[in-house]
């Protein structure tokens, strides 16, 4: 019998029914996956693949397939009496087939393991594991537990990577056999929908990024016709300024004013030392200096090599380029203080410079909160997102003509910068460079349209 479901068509089943429907029927409906998407996937192929170092001797059942098939279940029943460790263990059952990422043998009782590239288990996670629970249990396997193998968010690297402490396992058995009961109802659910003649009507929502985004968004945001919605140029661009609000605002600020963003990339598996997974690396940031009112405006950079350990050089830079004094103006400054806070934990012989920082940091955003509307315009939508801000205060300046235009990109693309050629990271640096230098310009010139307002 070939296998209706599969662990993946299964989960997007619970997400929602038109995305399955499409992904069955109409991939070419689907979103251009794009750099991002595949960096993803693969991060988490190589934590699975790192993963099974902690169980060496193990028998890969997938073989060289790109998909597990009735084949990898055929392979996986012959493994089940000559191994006791198999990876991409597949089984199938009522029309589904799943395979389990390590699958442990021990006498008569299995301990199956599935690997995920986070810091916990989410509720995606039980879910998923519920469902194979069902499969290999209706196989007849005894299994003693189910365990997510997930990265352990408290592990810091010192040397060497220490598998058995990046690594921690946690049971969802108990969970997964409460969701037992539900699971053939969902099956048999989701294979009605295969007989269905036209695509469902559903209507965009929460769901369509619970728990991922759906990469059919782009079709079904193309049937919706916003009629409630005034166009952008239809809202007024009127800037409305509270001035004694803005002037308390700004009553304790002393010169010079530092402009100033970060721009950070994670890593799953720590690279470096005396960092953590899914850490915010700080590897870049942009300054822009205001000695005095009257005086020229001044700019400062750092970017990292893409290859070494940012954090050090940085850290020493910005501590000159920033000195003693000054108020430091961020747009959002919970992520800025929360890097910096992290950078003297990591390292501590700079934690007094840091901490002076840390201090005195400011958020230009908060003006423009729509709970205080000290800087009010009807064309911010309700928004106070610099990337909406910013044209409304100052339509000369744009990210329309950039080759990186937010943070997440400028995170990936830095992320790839080892792997690239000489000319390609000359050019990335380039491009990372204007990206970052436009956001603390952007503040600077918001800040002085405000100043002129009042």
């Amino acid at each position: 019998m070939r296998p209706l479901l599969s662990k993946t068509t299964y989960m997007y089943g619970m997400q929602c029914h038109k995305r399955f429907y499409l992904n069955r029927f109409h991939k070419n409906l689907a979103n251009p996956e794009d750099e991002q998407s595949q960096a993803i996937f693969q991060t988490g192929t190589d934590v699975g693949l790192l993963a099974q170092n902690l169980f060496p001797g193990g028998v890969n059942a997938q073989g060289t397939e790109e998909w597990h098939s009735e084949l990898t279940v055929k392979r996986t029943a012959e493994l089940l009496n000559q191994v006791d460790i198999i990876y991409e263990a597949a089984f199938m059952f009522n029309g589904v087939i799943c395979a389990v990422d390590i699958l442990i043998r021990q006498g008569n009782t299995f301990y199956a393991f599935e690997v995920k590239a986070t810091n916990g288990v989410k509720a995606q996670h039980t879910e998923d594991a519920a469902l194979q629970y069902y499969v290999l249990s209706n196989n007849g396997l005894n299994l003693g537990d189910f365990s997510i193998l997930h990265l352990n968010r408290e592990y810091v690297r010192i040397g060497d990577l220490n598998l058995a402490e990046l690594f921690k396992p946690t049971s969802v058995l108990s969970e997964v056999l409460e969701k037992q009961t539900f699971i053939p109802k969902n099956i048999a659910d989701f294979k009605k929908l295969i007989y269905l003649k036209n695509i469902p009507d559903i209507e965009m929502g929460a769901h369509c990024n619970q728990p991922y985004a759906c990469n059919f968004s782009n079709y079904c945001l193309s049937l919706i016709v916003a009629e409630e919605e005034l166009p952008d140029e239809e809202l007024n661009h009127e800037i409305i300024v509270d001035e004694p609000a803005w002037n308390t605002f700004k009553e304790n600020f002393t010169y010079p004013l530092f402009f100033f963003d970060f721009e950070t990339v994670m890593y799953g598996v720590p690279v470096f030392n005396f960092s953590r997974p899914y850490q915010n690396l700080p590897f870049q940031y942009s300054l822009h200096v205001l000695v005095n009112e009257q005086a020229q405006l001044l700019h400062h950079a750092y970017l990292g090599d893409g290859v070494q350990d940012p954090r050090p050089d940085l850290i020493m830079q910005m501590i000159r380029d920033l000195g003693t004094e000054g108020t430091i103006l961020t747009w959002n400054m919970s992520f800025e203080k929360g890097v910096i806070a992290k950078l003297a934990i990591d390292f501590p012989e700079y934690e007094a410079d840091l901490m002076n920082i840390y201090g005195r940091i400011v958020d230009l955003m908060n003006p423009f909160r729509p709970s205080q509307a000290v800087v009010f315009s009807e064309a911010f939508a309700g928004s106070y997102s610099i990337k909406k801000v910013l044209p409304v205060m100052v339509p000369e300046l744009s990210y329309q003509n950039l080759q990186i235009q937010e943070g997440g990109t400028a995170s990936f693309m830095y992320g790839q910068m080892m792997a690239l050629g000489e000319e390609s990271r000359a050019q990335l640096r380039k491009d990372l460079l204007a990206y970052c230098h436009l956001d603390t310009l952007a503040m600077v010139k918001i800040w002085q349209r405000v100043e002129e307002s009042v």
